[in-house]
């Protein structure tokens, strides 16, 4: 790739660019793509959590494989690596609240505060110390200028999209944060992965939540929160009892599979009530939501100059963005009507919002309403 390819970086020649290196494929042709282009990139690895029990297995973002991995890369493309030890920060912001969300009956979303918090907020911080222009991530979002100011747009490869978990990103940090994988696919990335040399060309992508051992976020939440592993009944629509569960760590609303439950229908997980340790469920023409109640709404970009009044919402990372309206209740809250009700519209997750492929912004589900 030459300097041409990555003029949309709006980027001065030879810039010094700091790159969030994870030690897996995507952020290391990141690195690799920028210095090809004659950019002087610096190269920075996150230590957020003890790399001892909880990291064993192959593909963590976070594990201390991926940090030797990332130095690998770095050395390969003689670029200066630095790894920096954000574990206590990165429990505190994130692990730490993790584990609450649960405890409390809410479904968390960490990747998102991860962003916020750790990656576009202190490592950011870090960058411009490092007098850097900008920090670059392998994230596969397409940062836009337009009129003056930078808008996010959808990735270009819609299966790996990651413009959800980037909601909260300032109009600030935008300015400084740029993304060269946006316009790509994840075959094109490998391929680019492939002719560089890398070390890291072959390796598997990772699936999990970098801290969770095993995909077991059971395990990690009630460590820290041991009141969340405590059993409840399980109960219908109607109030009566179905059976029991071994923990509200491991329930989530919109939750179909592992209820342990005998009934006529499919059933759903539509509440868990963290003060009876209750979890309600109901079959799925009575499980769909119409609306979620926002907190806490943030809009990104050109977005600051109003709000639209029809939407594409997405109320989880792995669910298709559907048509939506905004309204404001009585209260001011934000409201996002669906044109289609909604399985697992879950307090504690984000619901995003866009434009066509803008980001528009998007806020935290407090309620679901039918």
């Amino acid at each position: 790739m030459t300097a041409d390819h990555l003029a949309d970086l709006d980027l001065p020649p030879g810039a010094r660019v700091v790159v969030a290196m994870s030690g897996g494929v995507d952020s290391s042709v990141c690195a690799g793509l920028l210095a090809e282009a004659g950019y002087d990139v610096v190269g920075i690895t996150l230590q957020l959590y003890d790399h001892g029990q909880a990291t064993g297995r192959a593909g963590s973002c976070c594990a201390g494989r991926d940090i030797r991995d990332a130095r690998a890369v770095a050395d390969h493309l003689g670029i200066p690596h630095f790894v920096l030890d954000y574990e206590e920060r990165f429990r505190r912001a994130v692990i730490d609240e993790f584990a609450n969300s649960y405890a409390e009956g809410r479904t968390p979303i960490p990747c998102v505060r991860c962003n916020e918090r750790i990656k576009f907020g202190d490592l950011l911080d870090n960058a411009m110390e490092l007098g850097a222009v900008a920090l670059a991530t392998g994230h596969y979002v397409r940062r836009v200028p337009a009129g003056g100011q930078a808008e996010l747009h959808r990735g270009q490869d819609a299966a790996k999209d990651q413009s959800y978990f980037l909601f909260a990103t300032t109009d600030e940090q935008l300015d400084r944060l740029r993304f060269p994988l946006g316009g790509m696919t994840k075959a094109e990335t490998r391929a680019h992965a492939a002719r560089l040399r890398l070390p890291v060309a072959d390796k598997p992508e990772s699936q999990d939540i970098c801290f969770v051992p095993h995909g077991d976020h059971t395990s990690v939440v009630t460590a820290i929160r041991p009141d969340a592993g405590l059993s409840g009944e399980i109960v219908d629509d109607q109030g009566r009892v179905l059976g029991r569960h071994r923990g509200i760590a491991g329930v989530t609303v919109g939750q179909r599979r592992g209820l342990g439950v005998a009934a006529a229908e499919r059933m759903y997980v539509t509440e868990v009530d963290p003060q009876t340790r209750r979890v309600r469920i109901a079959p799925k023409a009575r499980a769909a939501m119409r609306a979620a109640v926002l907190d806490r709404l943030h809009l990104v970009g050109r977005a600051e100059a109003g709000l639209p009044d029809q939407v594409l919402a997405k109320h989880r990372y792995n669910e298709p963005a559907q048509p939506a309206t905004i309204d404001r209740d009585p209260d001011g809250r934000i409201q996002v009507r669906f044109q289609t009700p909604q399985i697992g519209i879950a307090r504690g997750q984000a619901c995003v919002l866009y434009d066509g492929t803008r980001l528009v912004g998007g806020g935290w589900i407090e309620q679901a309403l039918t």
